[in-house]
């Protein structure tokens, strides 16, 4: 029998495991994106999942173990692949340019929406960043472990803050104007900040 053609509806397939969660985890990053903290519940969640608050809590027993749960999901799948060009200085520039493109949006507007969570938590955007990030390798460690293979990097002159210069400088004008960062300020941090403070310096 059609139950379609017969005017009943397919009952809706069972969604299970990490098919359920990542539901959930997409349905809260949306949720944050459309309302802000401010409007950020368990019950909106699951609405917009198509599934019911105990589904919910049985995976995160506080929305602030949600938010987190969703922002490292998105982290997760964010994650663009590395450039490789050979030169640590096109490899940065590439990696600055993406972020013009895929990362100055969500930052900007997560900065925004979650005013509210950073109050209440008393965290910050560094704070998610290291959520976002989770375990793995940062992709400026990456690529300056890669320049160093190369001899192109004094490993004596590193630093992790001086590793994390181009992003940070790039996350402050990202905050700061809300626009796209033009290229030559990209180049100009790769060139007369970053490079100066790494290359070995008998070059």
């Amino acid at each position: 029998m059609d139950l379609v053609s017969d005017g009943l509806e397919a009952p809706a397939r069972r969604r299970r495991g990490v098919e359920l969660e990542n539901a959930l985890l997409d349905a809260a990053w949306a949720e944050l994106l459309d309302g802000g903290y401010a409007s950020f519940t368990i019950d909106a969640v699951a609405h917009r999942a198509g599934t019911s608050r105990p589904v919910v809590y049985r995976r995160w027993a506080t929305k602030q173990e949600l938010l987190l749960a969703a922002i490292r999901h998105q982290g997760q799948l964010a994650r663009p692949p590395l450039p490789d060009t050979g030169s640590l200085r096109d490899d940065v520039i590439a990696m600055l340019t993406l972020a013009n493109e895929t990362r100055l949006a969500v930052a900007a507007l997560l900065s925004v929406r979650l005013g509210s969570y950073f109050e209440e938590t008393g965290t910050g955007l560094a704070d998610l960043r290291e959520i976002m990030l989770g375990d793995r390798v940062s992709s400026m460690e990456t690529v300056v472990a890669r320049a160093v293979e190369r001899g192109e990097v004094d490993p004596s002159r590193l630093t992790p803050r001086i590793v994390t210069l181009p992003f940070d400088l790039f996350r402050h004008h990202a905050l700061m104007t809300l626009k796209p960062m033009p290229l030559a300020d990209i180049e100009e941090i790769v060139d007369t900040i970053f490079l100066p403070l790494v290359v070995p310096l008998d070059r």
